[in-house]
């Protein structure tokens, strides 16, 4: 996966924003919430468009670990491992993404620049973490 622009230049902003004052963060909230849905929406993208290019039975195992019923479709073994993997790495990014997006809105009201700085540092984490997940679903194309 080569690293989108856009990704890299959140990473920069949240760098930067983590050492802001109150008051730059009350001027400054939009442009950051904007600039992290824009890298969280291109990630997104990028995952989804990678995961088109799978084989079939790949696709299969990988829809199959998010239902909750027994399917009566025969799964790959060695795709569902691979899926397995890609899926708890999706899940973790996602995990973090989310901690990150409450811990942002938990700033704002609390108008608290260290919790502003943990959402940043979450924010970048998580980032990099759906770029891992990007990335191991990239390697199962060949599979």
């Amino acid at each position: 996966m080569t690293k989108l622009p856009e990704v890299e230049s959140a990473k920069a902003l949240m760098q930067e924003a983590m050492t802001w004052s109150v008051m730059r963060w009350m001027r400054e909230k939009k442009r950051v919430r904007k600039t992290a849905d824009r890298a969280n929406e291109l990630l997104d993208q990028t995952s989804e468009s990678i995961k088109a290019c799978w084989s079939d039975s790949l696709k299969a195992a990988y829809t199959s670990l998010g239902t909750t019923g027994n399917s009566k479709a025969a799964i790959d073994p060695e795709a569902k491992l691979i899926a397995k993997g890609v899926k708890e790495a999706d899940d973790a990014a996602y995990k973090v993404r989310q901690d990150a997006e409450k811990t942002f809105d938990d700033a704002e009201k609390q108008l608290s620049t260290s919790l502003a700085r943990e959402g940043c540092r979450k924010a970048i984490h998580g980032w990099e973490l759906h770029e891992k997940a990007i990335r191991k679903a990239e390697a199962a194309i060949t599979q």
